[in-house]
């Protein structure tokens, strides 16, 4: 799936390792994580793929930058599997919930600080849906007024992430409240 995301961004515009990753951590967090270590592996596996190319950027007082750049097989590449059907239900790992299931053993306040920790950063992350995402595909239309489309699909994948924390939340509520009432 990295590859897609990677292809997907070097779409937009040839972009560095560095910058890959900023770009994977800024707009596709929510629904897609990727460390730099695995960033660098998939565009060395994509290059030899002939999905991607690099030409090197020399610099004075660092290190030479790489920029990838995708290739028209790239393209054809993603452009097939964004037109190929999912036919299945992706599964979730949630560790939460792992944790959760497990948790008979623990002292009800444990479990109970524990929920409400994870309360207050499922909050965190509605309110950076709320307002820094949207605040970052306003100003990407502004700058590249061709970027409308794109604008109204990365606003869809904002508003899953919006309202999937609004649905955990209401969950969370209801289990700190039963654990309050029956634990």
């Amino acid at each position: 799936m990295l590859k897609y995301v990677l292809l997907g961004a070097l779409g937009y515009q040839p972009l560095t390792g560095y910058q890959l990753k900023q770009f994977v951590d800024r707009t596709a967090q929510h629904f897609w994580y990727a460390q730099t270590s695995q960033i660098y592996r998939t565009l060395d596996s994509l290059k030899q793929e002939g999905l991607v190319t690099s030409t090197i950027q020399e610099q004075e007082s660092r290190p030479d930058r790489h920029i990838y750049h995708i290739t028209s097989a790239g393209e054809v590449d993603l452009r097939e599997w964004l037109a190929r059907p999912m036919t299945e239900v992706v599964q979730i790992k949630d560790e939460l919930l792992v944790r959760l299931f497990f948790s008979a053993q623990l002292d009800k306040e444990t479990l109970l600080t524990q929920l409400r920790l994870q309360r207050a950063l499922h909050q965190q992350q509605l309110n950076f849906y709320r307002t820094d995402v949207v605040e970052q595909i306003r100003t990407s239309v502004e700058t590249r007024p061709e970027l409308k489309r794109d604008a109204l699909l990365w606003d869809a994948a904002r508003r899953s992430g919006e309202l999937g924390e609004i649905a955990y939340i209401e969950w969370l509520d209801e289990t700190i409240r039963r654990i309050e009432d029956e634990f």
